[in-house]
């Protein structure tokens, strides 16, 4: 005899099977995969403000969400091992700076890449443009190009006698030479001769500091780059060795020692990355998100620094300043 089931009684195992369905995709834990462009050790705070960003978001590691860091040393030779490597591990999204993120983009057209901060994202071909990227990368924008100019400007001001500038920059960075021009372009219309100081390996910081000393220069101004940002203590160590007032693209390089910095906050533009993370996971495209860009750009004045190198910070630039170490 052939049993027929009640109405009610099927409708309640499907609303079963539904919750059951439900509880199991929101169990389901997200893998974020990491590409940092240098060691860890130098970018730790970083990353702490991006996991903030994320847990204030909802997210728990271990619970709903996973941060996954390629195996091995970080280094510019090998990212692309290291991109390859997080896409074989089929992560969810990857969170990679402008550098690595080229890399990641050659090793997957489908995976999203979110950008905590890119260098002309533009002009380096990550994205279309900023209000469309087009592809599978989004994030956010430096615009440390569009401040090179200021800085030198900032740099003058504090040394007004100035008239010899070296430039400290990783010439095979992407970023690099657009920057360079527009210090170029400032210099003229300030009547400073500039001094190119390349650097590619830890070894050169000794030696282009020696040539600066050789030439005479009377200040230094650090191009944005990752290779730069990680060996920031030893630049500002040497640049207060050599007496040299100079002014760099992140605080960070203050907080280690440096004379001023001017730039957008970088752990902010981290935790703004969270952000990111989270509507993609959610179903957002990275195609349709903006590339957003800071609104508000800090000078940090090191007065700690100033004393050392027998200099004194005009009063005008030091009502300027955002953050002040005394």
């Amino acid at each position: 005899m052939k049993l027929k089931m009640p109405l009610y009684v099927l409708v309640i195992i499907l609303a079963i099977v539904h919750l059951a369905e439900a509880q199991q995709e929101a169990m389901k834990i997200a893998r974020i995969g990491i590409l940092p462009p240098g060691p860890i050790s130098e970018r730790v705070h970083l990353w702490q403000v991006f996991r903030q960003g994320l847990s204030e978001l909802g997210y728990v590691e271990g619970k709903n969400i996973v941060l996954v860091f390629p195996s091995g040393e970080i280094k510019t030779e090998r990212f692309s091992d290291l991109a390859a490597e997080l896409v074989s591990l089929k992560v969810d999204v990857i969170v990679a700076p402008t550098t690595p993120a080229l890399a990641v983009m050659h090793a997957t057209s489908t995976i999203p890449i979110v950008i905590p901060v890119a260098v002309d994202p533009v002009e380096n071909r990550l994205v279309a443009s900023l209000a469309r990227p087009g592809g599978n990368v989004t994030g956010l924008s430096s615009i440390s190009t569009d401040l090179s100019g200021k800085r030198l400007e900032l740099l003058k001001t504090v040394v007004p006698r100035v008239s010899r500038v070296s430039v400290l920059s990783n010439p095979t960075s992407k970023p690099v030479p657009r920057q360079m021009r527009e210090t170029m372009l400032a210099a003229q219309a300030l009547r400073i001769h500039l001094q190119p100081l390349d650097v590619r390996t830890q070894d050169d910081f000794d030696r282009v500091f020696q040539a600066a000393k050789k030439d005479r220069a009377g200040a230094l101004i650090v191009l944005d780059d990752f290779f730069v940002f990680t060996h920031r203590t030893q630049i500002v160590k040497l640049a207060a060795k050599g007496q040299l007032p100079a002014i760099y693209g992140f605080n960070e390089f203050v907080e280690a020692g440096g004379l001023m910095s001017y730039a957008a906050n970088l752990s902010d533009m981290y935790r703004r990355a969270a952000t990111y993370v989270d509507k993609i996971l959610k179903g957002a495209k990275p195609a349709d998100l903006p590339i957003e860009q800071p609104t508000k750009f800090e000078l940090a004045i090191n007065l700690k620094t100033a004393k050392q190198i027998g200099l004194t910070i005009p009063q005008s630039v030091l009502y300027q300043a955002d953050k002040v170490i005394k």
